[in-house]
């Protein structure tokens, strides 16, 4: 058997001071049907939140527009405000009777914004408050100074973006410190792997969302699978193993409304990957 590959770090500091585990909890599926309204079950929702954090769970990350507001909501009923667990938001996009995402990145919006996630997750301070994706009718500097200000205000602990450019990462952090970046990315979609390589340079923790988007597309399932046949594991987890071991920045946070998922998703943490593994992986040709 190949040896494994390096031994990866569990956590990572956040901003240099908030240390999570590294595969954390998206909570976007805890809302209802498209991301839109109550969940059937809040009941279960909540149950789910309180079952990641039993299994160590550490970093939940949200959004305003997960809802919009639902999501928010319930991580503050069913946490609250707790010391030991991360709690991640983002402002910066509007949802429409259509369910379309749209950037609204208006500086009086993104303050008004705040105000809203500080009162559903009913705390003083966001950990981390993400700007959700630039805003082609505003100045991104401009959106990104109206976040420098919550941080100054005692609003936020930490700046976050998402959906963003190496260029734009640079022009952000001329304004404020910059602790995390969440971009699309996973095995088989590495767009953004200059984005990646840039969070690496700056010790700034990579947040890759949709980490199990391609797990099913043809060039990237035989790959999962021959991986996952040597481990007995599930082509997801292997996909969520290896994000982890790629970068010691990237930070998945696969997202669920069943505690079954949850148990499996977070299982990924222990599963060692070797190098003949990697090998293989990293031969996935990324879809464009």
């Amino acid at each position: 058997m190949s040896p494994a590959t390096p031994t990866q770090s569990d956590t990572f500091d956040i901003g240099g001071d908030l240390t999570v585990n590294r595969l954390g909890f998206g909570a976007m599926r805890i809302t209802g049907e498209d991301i839109i309204g109550r969940p059937a079950d809040e009941a279960d929702a909540e149950a789910v939140l309180r079952r990641a954090v039993e299994l160590g769970v550490d970093f939940v990350d949200t959004a305003d527009s997960y809802g919009p507001g639902v999501s928010e909501r319930l991580i503050g009923e069913a946490l609250g405000d707790p010391d030991d667990v991360v709690v991640a938001s983002k402002a910066g996009l509007l949802r429409n009777r259509d369910g379309d995402w749209l950037p609204h990145g208006d500086p009086d919006f993104l303050r008004n914004q705040v105000l809203c996630s500080l009162d559903r997750l009913g705390t003083d301070t966001i950990d981390l408050y993400q700007f959700h994706r630039p805003d082609p009718d505003t100045d991104f500097e401009e959106s990104v100074h109206a976040f420098a200000e919550m941080k100054d205000a005692g609003q936020i602990a930490h700046v976050g973006l998402s959906n963003v450019s190496v260029e734009q990462l640079e022009t952000a952090t001329e304004i404020v410190d910059i602790a995390t970046v969440q971009n699309r990315y996973n095995v088989g979609h590495r767009d953004d792997e200059d984005v990646l390589r840039a969070c690496e340079r700056r010790d700034v923790g990579f947040i890759p969302w949709g980490p199990m988007y391609t797990v099913d597309e043809e060039g990237v399932a035989g790959a999962l699978d021959e991986v996952a046949e040597r481990h007995d594991a599930t082509a997801r987890q292997v996909a969520l193993a290896w994000l982890l071991h790629h970068s010691d920045v990237t930070l998945p946070i696969p997202g669920t409304s069943s505690v079954d998922h949850l148990e499996s998703n977070v299982a990924a943490a222990e599963l060692s990957l070797t190098d003949e593994d990697m090998s293989v992986l990293n031969g996935v040709d990324p879809k464009e």
